[in-house]
């Protein structure tokens, strides 16, 4: 492999604004090739029962970055390795022989039956050097006039409605989501994914923060596990106008009002092709100006109790 190849390990979730800026910069200095690797570990807000859906998670967090990076012009090849992630990463950096590896995990990762940081370990371990990116900032659970939105939406992810919805709450007051793709209709991953890629990539272009997931439940569990791991302020739950969403006809919205004190919008975009358009793809764009500080990055505050 090139000498200067990226290797980005996925341990926990998808994207993110700062994973994104960091590769970015990093292809713009020289580097030849990206990778990106995930464990087919239990993520922390998973819900995964069974192999199969641990295989599933880890290639839809590989599927959901990779378009992303597309998305900016940026190509990437992906891998999913073992559920281990000190065994995935080390075989990962024998497979790519990377000139660097950044580490997307939360800060306090710990892994092995000896629950061994991750960042630790890999630095130990790793002759290339190790970048970690943080899932999350410390400095971010004290700043005060960011509101951690939860957003709930599969076949709407990436409509029109909902983008331009996130972007105008976002103009009011500095906004962070987290948006869980559930299972929905007869969307299969692969659709979930490009969408939910189009979506994020859509906010990072309007200097939005986010980061999402695809989740193999059923909606309300989903939220229920989603309440129990992410900080969150407010929930937003998208749905298809009127009697088209199924998630109406099960009472999803009333069954999360009685589990949270939180405040739940619901909101509606239009039936039909419109709501289910893909964000059209564009040419490779900056992602903002400068790298977002401390109090200013990705929307990933998964493991912190609300």
């Amino acid at each position: 492999m090139s000498e200067g190849t990226i290797l980005a390990f996925l341990n926990e979730v998808a994207g993110g604004r700062r994973l994104l800026t960091s590769i970015k910069e990093r292809v713009d200095s020289g580097a030849g090739l990206v990778a990106l690797v995930a464990p087919q570990n239990q993520p922390m807000a998973g819900q995964i029962v069974n192999k199969d859906e641990l295989r599933e998670a880890a290639q839809s967090r590989v599927e959901v970055t990779e378009a992303l990076l597309a998305d900016f012009g940026i190509e990437a090849v992906g891998a999913v390795m073992d559920p281990d992630p000190t065994l995935a990463l080390d075989d990962a950096v024998r497979a790519f022989r990377p000139s660097e590896v950044l580490l997307s995990c939360l800060p306090d990762t710990r892994v092995g039956m000896m629950r061994k940081d991750l960042v630790e370990w890999a630095e130990a371990n790793i002759e290339a050097p190790v970048t970690h990116i943080p899932v999350r900032i410390t400095d971010d659970a004290i700043r005060w006039d960011v509101v951690h939105t939860l957003v709930v939406a599969t076949q709407t992810v990436a409509s029109e409605e909902l983008l331009s919805r996130l972007k105008a709450l976002a103009q009011e007051t500095p906004h962070r989501y987290t948006i869980i793709c559930p299972r929905s209709g007869d969307l299969s991953r692969e659709e979930v994914c490009e969408r939910l890629a189009g979506a994020l990539a859509e906010l990072y272009r309007s200097d939005i923060d986010a980061t999402g997931q695809p989740m193999s439940p059923e909606p309300f569990p989903a939220i229920q596990n989603a309440i129990h791991h992410y900080r969150i302020d407010d929930i937003l739950i998208s749905t298809l106008a009127g009697q088209q969403s199924k998630w109406l006809q099960e009472g999803l919205i009333d069954r999360v009002k009685e589990i949270t004190e939180k405040p739940v919008e619901h909101f509606e975009a239009g039936g039909g092709a419109a709501a289910t358009m893909a964000v059209p793809a564009t040419a490779a764009v900056a992602i903002g100006a400068h790298e977002p500080d401390s109090g200013a990055v990705s929307a990933e505050a998964e493991g912190e109790r609300s």
